[in-house]
């Protein structure tokens, strides 16, 4: 379906964005659920929630097939998996800046209180 990384990253990100999209992928990691299923808790038609699904399904969050009796989703953990990952690599570079921001103060703060002035100076 979609070709490039940060388009999946892209469609993953904007599928998240919505609390009852959110909602129906928390109720599939419980296992596979029709659409009827999937739509009992929410106070909207079934269109509205096959529009969800829709959603998650080119994000490439969900499968939708035909199993038995009604048409089942089930959860795509692959592409949860790729923006975890994402938001790992950012976490890592923003914790590392604040470290450094971190010892940089401290070096500072040191300088004042030796009075060596060299804080000034910077």
């Amino acid at each position: 379906m979609l070709t490039t990384e940060q388009e999946r990253l892209s469609a993953t990100f904007a599928a998240l964005a919505d609390p009852t999209r959110r909602a129906i992928l928390m109720r599939l990691t419980r296992g596979e659920a029709t659409v009827a299923e999937l739509a009992a808790p929410f106070a909207m038609t079934l269109p509205a929630v096959s529009k969800h699904l829709s959603v998650l399904e080119r994000a490439e969050l969900i499968e939708r097939g035909r199993r038995g009796p009604g048409r089942r989703c089930r959860l795509r953990a692959e592409r949860l998996r790729d923006a975890e990952e994402w938001m790992a690599d950012q976490r890592a570079f923003w914790e590392a800046g604040f470290d450094r921001l971190a010892r940089r103060l401290d070096e500072i703060s040191d300088e004042e209180e030796r009075g060596d002035g060299t804080a000034a100076a910077e």
